[in-house]
């Protein structure tokens, strides 16, 4: 057996893997087993294997990005569903305390990379929004919400829209805000616009989006003036630490979707601190991020060379001990465990969809490193350790209503409209 074959005969049990090596040997792994995938690869050359047994995703990504390692039974999310599914994280068994090797390697592992430092946040941004908004547009919802959306199949059926719960989330992060005609609301990392323009369309608040795309920032601006509101959704090119300093207590609300985990574990106390800072004294915050179910972890190589450099994705004890300090309350916290895989299966559909569109924009090499980041994220879903956090932030205990009937109520409201 060679030693790839070692690796996936002690993880694949469920499913079966069929392996080809250049040489025209075969070795297959697994059984069969209804809901779990059956894949063929192709390594194409011999140092493919080496290539994957020094960094496992991402020589694993580069490989598949190359056309080395060729998927021939099943695709890219199959393949990677299929090894992450054999170890899912809820898979039971009796738990030990990691080892001290484990320990020091989770500590350091990624964590130069992690700092964000106000000059670098810029062009970490850009290396992953500033591409070109053709991209996007591809397999985007039409408002371009970039982050879970939110799957109410009881309420809207099995069939409902990618769009449609990308506008339930934002009727569910609307709601949570408790947002009143007249107040101002701030939108740190807004994307292009869509939550900003919606919470104005909707409750009639004022917004100022920020962000750090250049790309985002000239579509947002775009959008605010075909609706003829670009008097009360304003956006601006600003960090929020340059903001916190110029701009102090003057938001009723603030909201911030899929924009903390590019914060960098360093900053998140500045964060907090920024953002305390920002609110009025009885203001509230909602926010929305990609999080660990377990403790705090390390980025990926594959992630940090190719997708989110200086990204990490936090654990909730890390997210809540960051903004203990700054007296800010932690009024709510909803765990939304699937939601984000259902979001990314529809947006590896879109991609694949439009292949050909893609290739052209860009090139082969980058569409399956597009396919593989897709694929990866959601079997970590899936499967794997991570969810997303919705976390409501309060200054003041009294500032919400008592009990939490009024974000149903207001969603209900929402959704109606």
């Amino acid at each position: 057996m060679t030693i790839i074959g070692r690796f996936l005969d002690s993880v694949v049990e469920k499913g079966s893997i069929k392996v080809i090596h250049p040489d025209g040997a075969c070795e297959s792994f697994g059984t069969p087993t209804a809901g779990y995938p059956d894949v063929g690869i192709r390594l194409a050359d011999k140092n493919v294997v080496r290539q994957i047994l020094l960094d496992p995703r991402l020589g694993a990504a580069e490989t598949f990005m190359d056309g080395r390692l060729i998927v021939e039974q099943g695709d890219i999310m199959e393949l990677v569903q299929l090894l992450r599914a054999n170890k899912p994280f809820e898979r039971g068994g009796k738990i030990k305390d990691p080892g001290p090797f484990k320990k020091f390697r989770n500590h350091v592992a990624g964590r130069l990379d992690r700092i964000n430092f106000l000059d670098r946040s810029k062009s970490n941004v850009a290396h992953h929004y500033d591409i070109g908004n053709d991209l996007y547009d591809l397999f985007l919802d039409d408002d371009l919400q970039y982050s879970c959306a939110y799957w109410d199949f009881e309420l809207r059926g099995p069939d409902m829209t990618l769009e449609q719960a990308q506008a339930d989330k934002k009727a569910h992060i609307a709601a949570k805000l408790d947002l009143k005609p007249g107040q101002r609301v701030l939108d740190i990392g807004c994307g292009w616009g869509g939550m900003a323009l919606y919470l104005h369309r909707t409750t009639g608040v004022e917004v100022l989006g920020i962000t750090l795309s250049e790309e985002q920032l000239k579509k947002a601006r775009e959008r605010a003036k075909q609706e003829g509101v670009a008097d009360k959704v304003k956006f601006e090119l600003i960090d929020y630490r340059d903001l916190a300093a110029r701009d102090s207590g003057g938001f009723d609300r603030i909201v911030s979707v899929g924009m903390f985990e590019h914060v960098g574990t360093p900053q998140f106390r500045t964060f907090f601190r920024s953002c305390a800072n920002l609110m009025t004294d009885d203001g509230v915050m909602l926010l929305h991020t990609i999080g660990r179910m377990g403790g705090p972890g390390t980025t990926d190589a594959f992630t940090r060379k190719y997708i989110f450099p200086g990204g990490y994705i936090p654990a909730l004890s890390e997210t809540l001990e960051a903004s203990e300090p700054y007296r800010l309350i932690a009024t709510d916290v909803e765990n939304l465990r699937l939601h984000y895989a259902f979001t990314l299966r529809e947006w590896y559909k879109r991609t694949v969809d439009n292949r050909d569109k893609i290739v052209a924009l860009y090139d082969e090499r980058f569409y399956r490193m597009w396919i593989f980041y897709l694929a990866g994220a959601t079997a970590a879903f899936e499967n794997g350790g991570m969810c997303n956090y919705q976390i409501q932030f309060s200054r003041n205990r009294r500032t919400l209503p008592l009990t939490r009937d009024y974000i149903g109520e207001t969603e209900k409201g929402l959704r109606e409209r």
